[in-house]
């Protein structure tokens, strides 16, 4: 790789034995979706994560989608959802019919924030609209604060479905993300910290619940020597082939997130001379994949606008994004109602002000200090015209 390659935000990798798993399936001629990878694939993740049970899926979204169709979510029922996500923890909700309200996040971790989920509940209550279910979003590899958000949602009897798509492997006090709601959902996008190229797990305790997810995911056919559906169903189900590239992902998963974590903490050394810099808390209750490493500019303390970054390192052959822009930003959820931590909204600060940089398990020190000494002469840059 040349020292000017592109350095990409989240890239795939390898553990080398994905091959091992591909090959039994050629072998064995197990090609079409189901078969022993995706067996065993579901079985290792829930021991991983310590759930009863697993569903391997096409999707994190498909997991949303079937989670919120197993809790009887239909045309006219409101689901309160995180608004610092992307989309895809909302769309799900629209492909039932179903009506979005959107939550606030805290400054400590980034994710729901407790205080405004209450202000929402209470006014739901006023209004006879309760939600069916609310999605909470683990957000760039850290859990929400999931004891608060539990007890109220408890106190009102409505169901937590927990999108875990960005932070599997990291941890809540002594449990693991994504097995804290009624469901939890796991991404294995090409761009997460292990991957099955495409596809997603649907976690959880109620293992009826699973299997009825399994039966909706191949466009629920019943059992019948014919083909019968008495019931509108999905084709949400992962191939073998992508199932056994995830037993060989899974197998270093642990690895994979030290080595975000450090890369995460190689940034925040360099960039703690930076004034304006200042690096996603890691809030006490958990511990973090730090799956993507983001960051906030003090606009305070710096003229310089996350898209002066973003647009400088691209200048300079590394990509950066910003932070996910709020969906109650979104043209699509225009007139959707939200609800704030406080007075100014949470999630609004962290989309004007955010950035994500490369972060990949895969990325060569020499690659990171690349990034970190353009970061440094962008600020330096800015610094010497004022």
């Amino acid at each position: 790789m040349s020292a000017n390659d592109r350095i990409l935000l989240s890239t795939p990798h390898m553990s080398g034995n994905e091959q091992k798993y591909i090959n039994e399936a050629f072998e064995t001629n197990w090609i079409a979706p189901l078969g022993p990878n995706v067996d065993l694939f579901e079985k290792e993740i829930s021991e991983y994560v310590g759930s009863k049970g697993a569903a391997a899926i096409s999707s994190g979204t498909a997991g949303i989608h079937l989670a919120l169709d197993l809790l009887g979510v239909k045309s006219g029922d409101t689901v309160f959802c995180s608004s610092l996500t992307f989309i895809a923890s909302a769309n799900p909700i629209l492909y039932c019919g179903a009506i979005p309200v959107f939550i606030d996040s805290e400054r400590e971790s980034w994710n729901m924030s407790p205080v405004a989920l209450e202000k929402a509940f209470k006014e739901a209550e006023e209004t006879n609209t309760l939600p069916k279910a609310v999605i909470v979003v683990n957000l760039y590899g850290q859990s929400a604060d999931m004891d608060p958000i539990q007890e109220i949602c408890n106190r009102y009897n409505v169901p937590i479905v927990e999108d875990a798509a960005e932070s599997l492997g990291a941890t809540y006090k002594d449990k693991m993300s994504g097995t804290i709601g009624k469901y939890g959902i796991f991404s294995f996008n090409g761009n997460k910290i292990i991957t099955t190229s495409g596809g997603g797990m649907l976690v959880s305790d109620d293992t009826e619940a699973l299997s009825r997810a399994r039966f909706l995911a191949t466009q629920a056919r019943d059992q019948a020597p014919h083909y019968q559906h008495s019931k509108m169903g999905y084709n949400y189900r992962m191939s073998n082939i992508l199932a056994g590239v995830g037993r060989a992902q899974l197998e270093v998963l642990d690895e994979r997130v030290n080595a975000r974590r450090e890369v995460f903490d190689r940034y925040k050394i360099a960039f703690s001379e930076i004034d304006a810099i200042e690096m996603m808390p890691e809030a006490e209750f958990g511990r973090s994949t730090r799956w993507l490493t983001a960051l906030t500019i003090n606009p305070e303390k710096t003229t310089i606008k996350p898209m002066d970054l973003i647009n400088y390192l691209n200048e300079h052959n590394i990509e950066a994004r910003p932070v996910w822009k709020p969906l109650h930003l979104q043209p699509l959820f225009d007139g959707i109602k939200y609800f704030t931590h406080g007075e100014e909204s949470i999630s609004d600060y962290l989309f004007y002000n955010g950035v994500c940089l490369p972060s990949g398990s895969n990325m060569t020190v020499e690659q990171q200090l690349r990034v970190i000494e353009q970061v440094k002469k962008c600020f330096v840059s800015e610094s010497a015209k004022i």
